[in-house]
């Protein structure tokens, strides 16, 4: 298994001998307005890519939570492939993305199979709280499944709440991947992780490395890396947590 951190919740993940591209947010620094109501009015996204398009749309499939801008942005509709294999949570997402000219779109079940025993397991998240999780709509995770890897949860765009909780205890997994910046409107409040959800997690699961991603990507973002990585020495759980910088690889293939 290797996790390599691209910016935002943008990742590509190598498992079980194939790589997927989860949510392309694709598009060149300050391409897009800010998103208003939010505690910086800089142009999104804030940084580059750190890595070519060509690399990212080398991959086996591409896995998108949801729609929203930072997760699925109009550069990833034109470059990516029209008949690359596409995941995505719902029927109503796949027919947004065919309408793109994609044809080669998958809805994932509660549990699909793909390629050679690579299991994905959809679980639900709460992309906020209260009426902020009626305005932001439905997100998925996953969990990756693989006889000759560890088991790999990628929770999505969700707080810390009881799908989570139980998503970790029905598949204990030893790698967690966590969209940790606290992203927020000044009106909505969090979006998705902070830090005591990340703690949260961690209590949940003491046993499992946490990566935290969506990080300083958007003008929307509320914890910084630093904060985060601060938090954690006083928590006690830095040991378990990673922090990549965008650009940053995290390798862990090892074998069952």
């Amino acid at each position: 298994m290797n996790i390599h951190q691209i910016r935002n919740a943008t990742l590509v993940i190598e498992y079980g001998g194939k790589k997927f591209l989860i949510d392309p947010f694709l598009a060149d620094k300050g391409t897009y307005p800010a998103f208003p109501g939010s505690a910086r009015e800089e142009y999104n996204p804030l940084f580059d890519l750190p890595v070519s398009i060509d690399y990212l749309i080398d991959v086996d499939a591409v896995i998108v939570t949801h729609l929203h801008l930072d997760h699925w942005d109009d550069v990833a509709k034109v470059v990516l492939p029209k008949d690359i294999k596409l995941f995505t949570q719902n029927k109503e997402d796949a027919e947004e993305i065919k309408s793109a000219g994609f044809v080669n779109v998958e809805v994932l079940k509660d549990s699909t199979t793909f390629f050679e025993g690579i299991q994905l397991i959809k679980t639900k998240g709460e992309h906020g709280r209260g009426k902020t999780r009626e305005l932001m709509g439905n997100v998925i995770g996953l969990v990756f499944k693989n006889e000759k890897e560890k088991t790999l949860y990628l929770a999505g765009d969700t707080v810390w709440c009881t799908p989570v909780q139980e998503a970790i205890e029905t598949h204990n997994p030893e790698v967690v991947i966590l969209n940790a910046g606290d992203n927020k409107f000044f009106e909505l409040g969090s979006l998705i992780m902070g830090k005591e959800d990340v703690y949260e997690v961690h209590k949940a699961i003491p046993s499992a490395k946490i990566i935290a991603s969506h990080m300083e990507a958007v003008n929307h973002w509320g914890l910084s890396r630093k904060e985060l990585r601060k938090y954690a020495v006083e928590k006690g759980f830095s040991s378990q947590l990673l922090i990549p910088e965008d650009g940053e690889c995290n390798d862990f293939l090892i074998k069952k």
